[in-house]
Formats: C-alpha cells, structure tokens, sequence
C-alpha cells in the first residue's frame, strides 16, 4: 500500500514518461490519476511539441515537492477562544501568587538565623498544642477532625504520644538553638523507634488490615504500624517481624540518646549514678559529655567528604565558652571556615566597641605584638563601664592565661604518654598549660625500636610554646569596613562589604558587587581604599576562589604570632614528613607533606621570614621523624643560619659551608638517587614506600650469594638555605645536579627545599623553576623578584615578617598566610633531646675527595685535569712545546701558555728558550710522584 508521498513519486515518474511521447498503458495512466490529464494531451501532439512539452514535465517534481510540505492551518477552536482566555487567565493568577509568596521568602532570609529557629520552635509548639487538643480531649470543629484524620490515623492508639515529641523537639530547639549538628541524628533515632514500636503495637493488637475498617486500624498500630508490620508478617511471619522491629526499636532509641553499643554499660552505670542506686567517680561525673561529643564526631565523621567539610561548627552552650577557641580547634577538621559575616548595618555601641577593643588588646599583649593606637584609646575605660553593667570583661579570661603561663626560661614538662595522645590527634587545650604529670599511664607510643637495640623517643610536644586563641574581629576590623563602605558611597559605586575573614597578619575583606558594575572599578580604587584605611599594603583578590565576591587584603594593626608548637598539636597525619608552615588568612593552619609537594622553592628579601621558616621546617621533621626515618642533607654557606642543629642525628654528613662541597654533596645524592632506581627496578617497585613496606614485612629475596641484607630506605631531605652561594661558585654542576634530582627523585624518597635571598633569574634559573613546582614568596623588594618566584605579581605587596604567599603543587592561586615562628629557645631545647637520644652517623662517601682539594694550590683552580694530561704528555714524550699541546689536548694559546707555566713552577719543564722546546726536568719513572704532588696527594 502507497504512501501519499509515493504517490507523488510514481506521479512524477509518469509524467516524465508520457512527455517524451511514450503513449504509456492504460494500467499506468488509471494508477497515476493526476497525470492522466497530460499525458492524453501530449499523445496526439507532433514530435516537436513533445520536445516543447519536455521542460515544464522535468520541472514538475520540484513543485510537488514544494507542495508536499504546505504550511499547517490552525484547526478551529472548538471552544471558540474560552480555553485560551481561562489559561491566561490562570498562568496570570499563578505568577502572581509565587511572586508573593518569593517575597515573603527574600524577606524571611534577611531575618536574624536566630529568629528563624526561634520561629521554627513555637511553630512546632504550637502544632504540639494543637494536637494534644485534638487527641487528648475531644476538640470539635474542622480543626479537630483534621487531627483525628491525620494524627489518629497514622499513629493509632498512641496517638497521645504525637504531641509529647512535637514539643520535645520544639523544647530542644529552644534550649540549644546554636547545636543543629545532632537534629539530624534525632530525627533518625525518633523515625526508627517510632516505627518499630506501631510496627509492634499493630502486630500485638491482630495486625488487622484496611479490610477491617478505620476504626480497627486506630485501635491498633495506625496506618504507619499496618505499613510497617504487613510486609514483615508476609514475607517472613510474626514469629521474625516482631525481632527485627524489636532491634530497630532499640536502634532508634541508642541513636537519640547518643550512646554507642559499646558505651551502654558505662551510660546505665551513669543512669544508675542519677538515680542514686550507684556511687559517683570523677569518671562518671565527666564521661557523660565527654561520650556525647565522640558520639557526635563520629557522626560526623561517617558522612561523606563534601557534607562533612560544609557542615556547621559545632559550639557548646555554655555561657563561659570560648568562641575564638572553638573556632581554632575545629580548623583540623575542616582546614576552611565560613567567613564571619558581622552585622554591617548595625552601628557599635560604646560597650560593644570598648569590649572589642579590650579583647584586641589582650590578644595582642598575649601574643607580644604591641596594640594600634587607635585600638589603645579604644580600650580606657572598660573595666570601669564593664563592672559598672555586670557584663564579664573579654580580657580577663586572657589576664588569668597570662597569669597560669610560667616565666621566661621555665620550660612545662608533661608525662609521654600525653604528647603521644596529642600527637594522635587528640585536641589539646590551648588556654591551658599541661598538666605536671599523670601517673599510672602506659609508655609513649613515640618509643621506637630502631636498628642496633636503640630505643629513640621524639621530642614532646610541651617543648615548644603554646600560643593564644586568635581573634576573630576587632574594633579595629569595624573601622575598616566603616572605611570601606565611606569609599564605595564617595565614588558611587554599587559594591557592600558582606563579611571578612580575620587571619593572623592580614584580614579579607569580602565585597560583593552590585547588578551591571564591573570588577575593574574595585581594582581601579586600590590607592584610594589604602588611603582611606591608612595602610600602603592593599592587595585585592579578584574574585575569591570558589565565592562570587572580590576579596580585599588589608594588614591588621593588631597582629598576632603563630607558634609552630600550636600548629603541631592540631596535625592528625603520621607522615614524617608532614611539617608546619603557619596560619593561612582564613584562620586555618597550613601543613603540607614534603613528600607530596615534592620540591620546593622558598624566596624572599633579606629579614621577610625566610630562615624562619627553614627553622620550622627542620624542627617539624625532628619533632614527628626518627633518624630512620628521614635523614637530612644542611647546606649553609652563610655559615651562621643552621649552626644550632650541628650533630642532631637525622644528620647524613656534617653541615655543608662551603660552596665546593656542597657541589659535591648534589652530585652524591644525585649517585644515591641511581642506586635506590636499580633497587625499585631490581625488585619491581615504583615508589619507595613500597619498596620498604616490602622489606618490613619480609616479603624481598635476595639472590643466592649475595651477602647484603636489605633494609629500608628513609627518605632523604636537602636543605639549601642559600642557593645563590652555590651558583657563583659552581653554576653548571650545581644547576645540572638539582635538575637531574628534581626531575627524577620523587619516586626515589629524595625532596629538596631551596632557599635564597636572591631570586633573581641567573640563580633561579627556567629549568630549575620548571622542576620546581611549589613556592612560598616571602616579601620581595621589586616586581620583577615576584614574577621569578610565584610567576605572578603579589609578593612586592606582602609586609614582611613572617608574611607570604604559598604556592603547592596543583594550586591555581597562591594562599596567603603568616609563617610559624619557632625561638631559639625552642630549637636548642629539642636539638638536646635528639642529641640525647643517639648520636650522629655520617657517611663517608658524600663529600669524597675533598681533603685531597685542600692541599690543590689555587693558581691550578679548575685546570686540574688539563695540568694532569699536560705533564703526562710532557714527560712521556720528553718533549715540552706549546704548540704541542695546543695540538694534543685542542686549547687555545693562552690555556696551553698557562699550562706550560704551572709545569714550569713546579720544576717540571725548564724556561722558555725562545723559540726552542722546553727541556724536560721530569723522566718517565717519576711521573706517578709528579701527578700526585699536582693533585695534592702524598707521593707514593
């Protein structure tokens, strides 16, 4: 059967038939209606008219094929036009009630988050009160039918207890309105029991079905208990359904109380402790909060990487907690914040602004940075106004630590065990000193068994000083953004400070624009924000990485110090090469794996923070690395800088100072990088952790023969603390040695952190910078030194100190951060505990050769090998001639002139005769003694 366009076909076919004159059948001409009517008119033609007729009959398909796609007529409503009108009409009503309702929602988001809870609580108390009167007592109306449809229906006989957990829930709300972290888990424990209790109240009454009425259904479980309980019953029977929802009804009730299974003895014994049954212990009186919060953190801690890391910050209730101490805690959790989002429409009162002053000012005498001027004047008065209103004084929590912490010179000493739990990553309290000591508690976990019967235990943690809580904002953060603000209105530009981010050293303010206004006119009032807020050092991030928002960099007048010994304390990761960089401008510390970075370039101006944090690096790897662990290569050609860790037993050779040597010390651990590649490839590894996991564990078979006994490798660390040294005395073997070692060491456990003054491109090179992923620029004099370090603009602005910009490996912008800072005091203390520990041993084979360049003269320099070939060639032939040697050894006339004096001042040759050969002072047989004696050996 022919489809209307395969009509049209055979149509056109026919018509082109009939009009080259073919009479066609008759069969062909009754398929073919619409060309019957040419195709008779074209039979009794004459030849030429068929010709003629040809063209309009080959030009027929292309407008049947226009016709074939006519435009669609509208059908005629049948309706005649109502429908059209009622959906405008409605679409219209639709639009109109969303848009209010949106309203009401923009306007509900502008509400304090206090009020919002608030309000959720007494909804739900009044649900509550609603409820009970409908099911408690016998409410008429709409209203109570509602309740009994609903509430009845669903819950049965127990729909008395419906009322009881609204306002339980709504109770809860009010009472800890700044806790949301554990809602979700009660409202997962109270869904669990109450479906395992209906589920068992409905089989206990008859498990009886819809067929049996609504009333038999409320005089049982409900429509929740038939919906629990039936499916059991069916697919398994009442003799397996009523257990499972028996261990479901106890799950739900573990899960709201927070107990885990194996704390139910200790919780009954405290239940027990309550009702007076069970005498108290300082263990019972405090374990209860304490298996609440570890309920809560593993809580969290099951949820996925994404919800977790947005979760909310959980703070206790407490009228006397430390909110800035919380924050700084948390930060080994989450290592970001949400940005503090003070009230910018709400001006300070005096007390506000003299309580914000007061706790600038302690926490800058805290850390011993002295307060702005403008935060001093702030702070008179406020013990006065403060005890006058019986408001608590934020500093005097800081005066009572100022008053616990000991004097200069006294060092806290608490019991191993302690440091080790610090270490694992128990949270410490940082307002705290340490305890003197805790008797009757196991042996450090630091205590590790090293080769040769040795015991080596790290250094405790209560070697290094703890620091202060941070601040989180100032009078003196309002009045920049005052300032901010003022600036905005002057040169109309639709832009408002939303929050800031208070750091140690600088604070990021948050400025989110306006509709239609560009993020280049907050870039073009950079000189007028720095002369609004007094301060030379703005720097603006436009936008912040992951915020739709323009952050503004502005240096606080009040900054603060980060201890190394508080960064340490929040590391959770047992990697020895993990060390602690500082505090980034969002308050979280900054640690990073050298393992992981794996080479890193550390530059900066003279006194911006450089050899401070070489210090911190150094101690970090001490502090958390046995010697068997990671051993270190110290190059220090200044001499002065690492002098403080000679003879600490991570040490592989003695301190590097001199230049030449250190040469010699880049190509040797370029020779132990081949031979820890032969091994990986001899046993088939790639990476040497686990090649050493392998040999841990047994699992390497040397071949027969063989005397070697494997074991593993630590990781090797190279510290240069001044790179440029090293490129004025030996540019290419140095160049070629830290190349070939960036590039290939990785695999190998070998990672190298450079350091110079100068980062210019003749020391910093491009095939270093290329090898070289991760930077950290300190405070640079020029532009140009910024470009060689960070390849970007940015560390001319930093404001030394301390301050600079760190760049990993796979980051796309550097961060911004405050380096750690470590005393002398500090260092030298853990340098004694390592040296107590196990002395040093050196290797042998670094620096080979080098007493045998001691005793090399220094007219000879780098031509050693030339005067060696020259003398052998001189006094094997007995023939002493210039030319001679320009020929054999391919040098110019000048080097061969030279060489041909050095020969002459060591009575090998004899003077210059003119044109004639020089005579030869040496013979054959001694030639051995002659070669020693130029290359500083004893003659043999």
């Amino acid at each position: 059967m022919f489809t209307r366009g395969d009509s049209g076909n055979l149509g056109t076919m026919a018509s082109r038939t009939s009009g080259k004159g073919s009479q066609g059948t008759a069969g062909t001409t009754k398929r073919v209606g619409r060309t019957t009517g040419p195709a008779k008119k074209a039979a009794p033609a004459k030849k030429a008219a068929a010709k003629k007729a040809v063209a309009p009959a080959k030009r027929a398909p292309a407008k049947k094929a226009a016709a074939r796609k006519p435009a669609p007529k509208p059908a005629p409503s049948p309706t005649g036009g109502l429908y059209r009108l009622v959906r405008a009409v409605w679409l219209g009503t639709a639009h109109g009630v969303g848009a209010v309702f949106r309203s009401i929602g923009r306007g509900a988001k502008g509400l304090d988050p206090a009020h919002r809870k608030d309000g959720l609580a007494l909804l739900l108390l009044g649900l509550a009160l609603v409820v009970a009167a409908g099911t408690w007592s016998n409410l008429q109306g709409p209203v109570g039918d509602l309740v009994e449809m609903l509430v009845t229906g669903a819950f049965g006989r127990l729909d008395l207890l419906a009322p009881i957990l609204l306002g339980a829930m709504a109770v809860r709300l009010i009472l800890y309105p700044e806790r949301p972290d554990a809602n979700g888990r009660i409202v997962i424990g109270l869904s669990a029991l109450v479906i395992g209790v209906l589920g068992q109240v409905h089989i206990a009454c008859g498990s009886p079905g819809r067929d049996a009425g609504t009333e038999a259904m409320q005089d049982a479980g409900g429509l929740i208990g038939w919906a629990t309980s039936k499916p059991l019953i069916f697919m398994m029977g009442e003799v397996l359904a009523v257990p499972l929802l028996v261990l479901l009804t106890v799950f739900g009730l573990l899960v709201v109380t927070a107990t885990p299974v194996n704390a139910i003895p200790q919780r009954l014994r405290q239940l027990g402790v309550r009702l007076g049954i069970v005498e108290p212990s300082p263990e019972d009186v405090e374990g209860y909060e304490d298996d609440d919060e570890r309920y809560d953190e593993q809580w969290r801690d099951a949820l996925p990487e994404g919800p977790r890391r947005r979760g909310t910050r959980r703070t206790d209730a407490g009228p006397d907690h430390d909110r800035a101490e919380e924050e700084a805690l948390t930060k080994r959790r989450r290592p970001r914040r949400p940005s503090a989002q003070p009230a910018m429409n709400r001006p300070l009162d005096a007390v506000d602004v003299a309580a914000a002053a007061a706790a600038a000012l302690d926490g800058a005498v805290l850390n011993g940075m002295p307060p702005s001027p403008v935060v001093a004047d702030l702070t008179q008065g406020v013990s006065a106004d403060r005890e006058r209103t019986g408001t608590p004084v934020p500093g005097a929590r800081g005066a009572e630590q100022r008053e616990e912490r000991p004097k200069p010179g006294v060092r806290r000493t608490a019991s191993a065990a302690e440091g080790a739990e610090e270490r694992s990553g128990g949270v410490p309290d940082l307002t705290k000193p340490a305890p003197e000591s805790s008797p009757g508690l196991p042996a450090r976990a630091e205590q590790l068994q090293l080769s040769g019967d040795i015991t080596y235990s790290l250094p405790s943690l209560d070697l290094l000083e703890r620091g202060g809580p941070g601040k989180t904002r100032s009078a003196a953060n309002d009045l920049v953004v005052e300032s901010l603000t003022t600036v905005f209105t002057e040169f109309k530009v639709d832009a408002a400070v939303t929050g800031f981010t208070r750091g140690p050293t600088v604070t990021r303010y948050e400025v989110e624009l306006g509709p239609a206004v560009k993020v280049e006119k907050i870039t073009a009032l950079t000189k007028n924000i720095a002369y609004a807020v007094a301060s030379p050092d703005v720097r603006i991030i436009s936008p912040i990485p992951g915020k739709s928002a323009v952050g503004i960099e502005i240096p606080n007048s009040d900054r603060e110090m980060v201890n190394l010994g508080d960064v340490l304390r929040l590391a959770e990761d047992d990697d020895p090469m993990m060390v602690a960089f500082g505090k980034d401008v969002e308050g979280g510390y900054v640690m990073h794996s050298l393992a992981k970075m794996p080479h890193m370039l550390v530059a900066g101006a003279t006194g911006s923070g450089k050899s401070s944090c070489i210090n911190c690096l150094i101690t970090s790897v001490m502090v958390r690395a046995t010697p068997e662990d990671v051993r270190m290569v110290l190059v220090d050609p200044k001499r002065v800088e690492l002098t403080a860790y000679e003879g600490i037993p991570h040490l592989i050779t003695p301190i590097i100072t001199n230049p030449k040597k250190a040469a010699e010390a880049l190509q040797w651990v370029v020779r132990e990088m081949d031979l820890r590649y032969d091994d990986l490839a001899n046993f088939g590894y790639r990476h040497i952790d686990d090649f050493n996991k392998a040999v841990r564990e047994g699992k390497l078979k040397l071949p027969e023969g063989s005397e070697r006994e494997l074991s593993p490798y630590p990781y090797l660390l190279v510290i240069v603390d001044e790179l440029a040294d090293l490129m004025m005395v030996a540019p290419r073997d140095v160049e070629d040695s830290i190349v070939r070692i960036t590039q290939l060491a990785r695999a190998a456990g070998i990672h190298l952190v450079l350091a110079t003054q100068r980062p210019s491109v003749d020391v910093v090179t491009g095939l270093i910078k290329a090898n070289v992923p991760s930077r950290l620029a300190f405070a640079t004099s020029s532009l140009a030194d910024s470009r060689v370090i960070l390849d970007q603009p940015g560390a001319e602005k930093l404001i030394g100190k301390g301050d600079g910009l760190f760049l990993p490996m796979g980051a796309n912008k550097p961060t911004r951060m405050q380096g750690a800072f470590v005393t002398e005091d500090e260092v030298a203390a853990v340098v004694q505990h390592c040296k107590d520990q196990m002395a040093p041993v050196f290797r042998d084979d670094v620096v080979v050769g080098t007493k045998q360049k001691k005793e090399i003269d220094e007219d000879i320099g780098d031509d050693l090998d030339l005067l060696c070939q020259a003398a052998e060639l001189v006094v094997s032939t007995q023939f002493g001639s210039t030319s001679m040697l320009q020929r054999k050894l391919r040098v110019g006339f000048a080097k061969a002139g030279r060489l041909m004096d050095l020969m002459e001042s060591r009575s090998i040759v004899g003077p210059s005769e003119g044109s004639k050969a020089r005579d030869v002072l040496v013979k054959p047989d001694e030639l051995d003694g002659v070669l020693a004696v130029i290359r500083g050996e004893s003659a043999p």
